[in-house]
């Protein structure tokens, strides 16, 4: 059996790297629109919850093609 060639692994980087930015943005927005509730300051918390979310994820994003470019070298 044969190795698969590089566009596999490029195409395993795109799919991990959208869901890391979709799931920290997610989970940061829905957690500061739940605080908002809890505090009655709607949409404060929500938009500061946006953007740590999409901060977290550029951050895994770095984190995940770093160590892929590092195995190819």
């Amino acid at each position: 059996m044969s190795e698969p060639g590089p566009g596999l692994g490029y195409l395993v980087l795109f799919t991990e790297i959208g869901f890391t930015l979709l799931v920290t943005t997610l989970l940061g927005t829905l957690g500061g629109y739940w605080l908002d509730g809890q505090l009655g300051t709607l949409p404060i918390f929500a938009m500061a919850g946006f953007l740590v979310g999409a901060g977290t994820g550029a951050y895994g994003i770095y984190k995940l093609v770093s160590r892929f470019l590092a195995t190819i070298e």
